[in-house]
């Protein structure tokens, strides 16, 4: 008998002969195999492999930011539910009663500050520690409470960022994130406040949109409003081999403020921000299924949840500093507008492209010299379709997320991470 876990080790169902195509050199290279976007069975097996297995991200951690706040999520093939307990410490259980199995909450729902977590359908309560506090008609000498507490799943919090491997078979987060933790630290996400949510349901795959935020090479065809506040050539990528994660800076057009459709900013640059990075955004995807991009001014997280081979929920939020967050009057609009201008964009060529591999005609195509980002994402995917760890491959030479100089630098990650 095959155990869940050699199972969840084996090779995904994807023709080798054409996978060995996307883990060539860039430049020789090819995208992944069709049925790596359209199959069932690739579908269920990333499910298990990648976000059963793996450590997901589910946004910021301030989505239950204070003692009692819950939130439930849908992971892989189950719900998460999320309570801060009484020391401050943010768990992930399975979104199951101990008794009949019902969710504690619905996925994507929440509540705050409540003193115990009830099931609703028959009333069994829990402390926010996951321990069983009550159960109704239940108290004779044959029933242990202890034995039904909720079942709880490994999680982390990581710079804001919360994580959960409900399997508990990920290994170490640290070795995840390798690498990324001195860019994304001056950010200091864990004190950012969210002041804009959009949730989009998107008709493609998870990887087509991940691939699509990986590079501005279509920028100039489809994004009139990026384009102004951004060089679509501009920046470079990141080059690493340690952390399962991709990504690049692009720049602030001269004359505007920050990525806004009319260059004006609403908020003040964050805390500690050099010059550099005052002027540049970074655009990150932590594997599997979190896009985080980094303004002088805001960040941005998008959280992609896959529902099926062809369909994809997509979280969207804005995070602000609390100076600017709480101060009256305050209005995200400036950041959220845009970018939800630019969602829309991609999410309609995202979901065209998605249409266009469905075609038993599509094959594999080649990657544009603009498209390095592109090539480590699926060489990261790739790796992973083997049964190795989920890592980048990193092109022999400099290529850019748009132009080939980057100008100065301001901190020490910029010379250790970007790749000359």
């Amino acid at each position: 008998m095959v155990s869940q876990t050699q199972e969840h080790a084996a090779e995904a169902p994807v023709d080798s002969e054409a996978l060995a195509g996307s883990l060539r050199p860039f430049g020789a290279s090819r995208m992944l195999p069709r049925e790596a976007y359209t199959s069932q069975d690739v579908f269920e097996w990333e499910r298990r492999r990648f976000f059963d297995d793996g450590w997901t991200c589910l946004g910021l951690s301030s989505a239950v930011g204070s003692v009692g706040d819950q939130r439930a999520e849908a992971v892989g093939s189950g719900g998460v539910f999320l309570i801060r307990a009484d020391d401050g410490v943010v768990r992930a259980f399975a979104n199951a009663c101990r008794h009949r199995g019902h969710e504690l909450l619905p996925c994507g729902g929440g509540t705050v500050n409540r003193s115990v977590v009830m099931c609703p359908y028959h009333a069994w309560t829990y402390r926010l520690d996951g321990s069983l506090r009550k159960a109704p008609g239940f108290g004779g000498p044959g029933f242990d409470p202890s034995a039904h507490g909720l079942v709880e799943l490994q999680s982390v919090e990581w710079h804001g960022l919360l994580f959960v491997n409900p399997s508990g078979d990920a290994g170490d987060l640290a070795s995840h994130v390798e690498g990324l933790e001195d860019i994304l630290a001056p950010y200091e996400l864990g004190r950012l406040v969210t002041k804009g949510h959009h949730d989009y349901e998107v008709a493609a795959n998870w990887k087509v949109l991940a691939e699509n935020y990986q590079e501005c090479y279509h920028c100039p065809v489809i994004h009139p409003e990026l384009c102004a506040a951004s060089p679509p050539r501009s920046g470079e990528n990141y080059h690493h081999p340690e952390g399962a994660w991709v990504g690049g800076w692009m720049e602030i057009r001269e004359g505007f403020q920050t990525m806004s459709l009319d260059g004006r900013s609403g908020a003040s640059a964050f805390r500690g921000l050099g010059e550099f990075r005052r002027r540049v955004v970074d655009y990150i995807v932590v594997f599997p299924n979190v896009l985080v991009s980094l303004h002088p001014d805001y960040v941005m997280t998008h959280v992609l949840t896959p529902l099926a081979p062809d369909r994809t929920r997509i979280v969207c939020e804005w995070h602000f500093a609390p100076e600017d967050a709480n101060r009256e009057g305050f209005d995200p609009s400036f950041a959220v507008d845009f970018w939800d201008v630019t969602n829309r964009q991609d999410w309609l060529a995202c979901e065209s492209v998605q249409r266009g591999l469905s075609s038993p005609y599509a094959v594999p195509g080649p990657l544009s010299e603009q498209e390095d980002g592109v090539y480590q994402f699926v060489t990261m995917v790739a790796a992973a379709y083997t049964g190795r760890a989920p890592r980048p491959a990193s092109p022999t030479a400099t290529t850019p997320r748009g132009a080939t100089s980057r100008g100065g630098a301001d901190t020490a990650v910029d010379a250790a991470h970007v790749a000359r």
